[in-house]
């Protein structure tokens, strides 16, 4: 994941739980009411119901070095909180930036962006991965887990400060160096199934709702400096006389499996890829010719042997996010151009956008000088077939909204004031949940609760995880498509109701969520 200026091509780039009386009402009182909020630039109107809304959350800035394990986790819990006032539904959190962990793992040593030295243990008990599981579930929020699959060591860190449980120590001879780093040799499938092994204990050991990787696949070139793998090629290229497409193999075949080792362990985890925002310059959609924008930067297909495409038309990756990180008007990579060349090439898979906040904030909007980008840039990712966004990066979203002009400019843009289930992915399952049972509304000392038995399910792929609440005036039409009406979400089969809400005829709607937020059918209760 870079924070990337233009980079030109040959360059160098720079289930439930029993709660007390007390816990119970607390849980209650975070579902309140949402109101709508007008975003500025875009149709009042329209509140999309199904939005990705993420924000990727790295660690290798630095950001949580010297801290002590409680100052991280305050750190980390700011952070959520923020990207929840900004309605970010769903948080890609860095796991593993060097062959290391940001969890407890049985392969790869502590990372030394977590404690300062790598290898070295937090304190007794602190597992970021699964705080930040339990905090992002709490705020109705997905936590995807961001892997970087290749890389084995960057550029500041030196060998003698490696721990002995790094993987390099025990088969140094699989590692490739270039530009100061350490790569896991693409070429190898003991290193396919090694990456595989290290994925497959995430999965199973946590409760992740995506498996993530970013744009790191063969390292980004450095001029005049090839990369050594002549010998491999020479020693295995399976059928290929072209190198450039023999690297591609290489990493379609990681590709591919880390899709199968996912799926077969828990089918309902997402794979995710967030490639460098231009997968191939010029060409035409004519046969035989590779697909390309028109653009004259750094390629993922040229240059990173990332056949994007390919990943997404084969169904090995269940979402795709390019990092369009460039402003609108941009010489040789035009924000606008690409959003419409990726939305033109999803190929019907769910396809996000990566925005780069600061360079939002930092160019003016060609149509409207007094403007910065960002509300620009939202309205040409709405009026494309995209199914959301994901902010690079939280903390700079967390920065930003710490003034209320910044909050009330990100609010706007991004709907926050609206609350979004997750995009639809039904090739994964498509089989909606039963409805809930017994819905009633029950009045105590602390106002009305709207409670409701959970539905019957015979499988994991049909276990209701969540609940959606909406609410409509009583001679309304009840249309579930209308995002702005749903007022909450919980994974409790109740629902805190604020004393205006049950003011005056109106009608709840509930409705259940299974893992992958296939909704269940409506069930109704009226308030007189």
């Amino acid at each position: 994941m870079r924070n990337y200026r233009f980079v030109a091509k040959g360059a160098a780039c720079p289930v439930a739980s029993v709660f007390s009386l007390v816990a119970f009402m607390l849980l209650l009182a975070s579902c309140s009411t949402q109101k709508k909020v007008s975003s500025a630039g875009l149709a009042d109107d329209y509140v999309p119901k199904r939005e990705f809304r993420g924000a990727w959350m790295q660690v290798v800035n630095g950001q949580y070095n010297g801290m002590t394990s409680a100052e991280q986790q305050q750190r980390l819990s700011e952070q959520l909180d923020a990207l929840q006032q900004a309605g970010v539904n769903a948080v890609i959190f860095q796991v593993r930036p060097e062959a290391d962990a940001l969890y407890v793992s049985y392969y790869e040593p502590w990372s030394r962006f977590l404690t300062g030295e790598q290898g070295r243990n937090p304190d007794e008990g602190w597992d970021p991965l699964q705080f930040m599981i339990t905090a992002c579930h709490a705020r109705g929020m997905e936590l995807h887990a961001w892997i970087n699959p290749y890389r084995a060591k960057l550029k500041g860190l030196k060998k003698a400060d490696m721990h002995y449980k790094h993987p390099w120590f025990k088969f140094p001879e699989r590692f490739v160096e270039y530009d100061g780093m350490l790569i896991f040799n693409p070429a190898l499938q003991l290193n396919r199934d090694y990456i595989c092994t290290v994925v497959s204990d995430i999965v199973r050991r946590y409760d992740v709702d995506g498996l993530h990787i970013d744009d790191y696949f063969y390292p980004y070139p450095v001029a005049g400096v090839p990369f050594p793998d002549d010998a491999d090629f020479a020693a295995d290229p399976r059928g290929f006389t072209d190198k450039a497409d023999w690297r591609r193999d290489n990493v379609n075949l990681l590709i591919q499996q880390l899709s199968s080792t996912i799926h077969d362990i828990k089918p309902w985890v997402k794979f995710g890829v967030s490639p460098f925002g231009i997968y191939h310059n010029g060409g035409g959609q004519e046969k035989g010719l590779v697909p390309g924008s028109a653009t004259s930067g750094l390629q993922n297909y040229d240059d990173l042997y990332a056949d994007v495409l390919l990943w997404i038309d084969k169904g090995w990756v269940d979402y795709t996010v390019p990092q369009l990180y460039w402003e609108i008007g941009h010489s040789t990579a035009d924000y606008a151009t690409l959003i419409g060349w990726w939305a033109a090439n999803a190929n019907g898979r769910p396809l996000f956008i990566g925005q780069d906040l600061e360079r939002s904030l930092k160019y003016s909007d060609p149509k409207a000088p007094g403007h910065n980008q960002l509300a620009a840039k939202f309205r040409m990712q709405r009026e494309e077939p995209v199914s959301g966004y994901c902010w690079w990066y939280a903390d700079a979203l967390r920065t930003h909204m710490a003034t209320p002009a910044g909050k009330a400019e990100v609010q706007a843009v991004a709907h926050a004031g609206s609350l979004a289930l997750q995009p639809l992915f039904p090739f994964l399952d498509h089989k909606a949940p039963a409805p809930v049972r017994k819905p009633a509304i029950v009045r105590t000392d602390d106002g009305p609760v709207l409670m409701w038995t959970a539905p019957k399910y015979k499988t994991e792929l049909d276990r209701p995880i969540r609940y959606v609440v909406y609410r409509f005036r009583a001679d309304e039409k009840i249309d579930l498509s209308n995002g702005a009406r749903i007022i909450g979400f919980t994974p409790n089969t109740y629902f805190r109701l604020g004393s205006g809400q049950v003011e005056g005829k109106s009608r709840y709607v509930i409705t259940a969520l299974d893992r992958l937020q296939n909704e269940s059918s409506p069930v109704k209760v009226k308030v007189k």
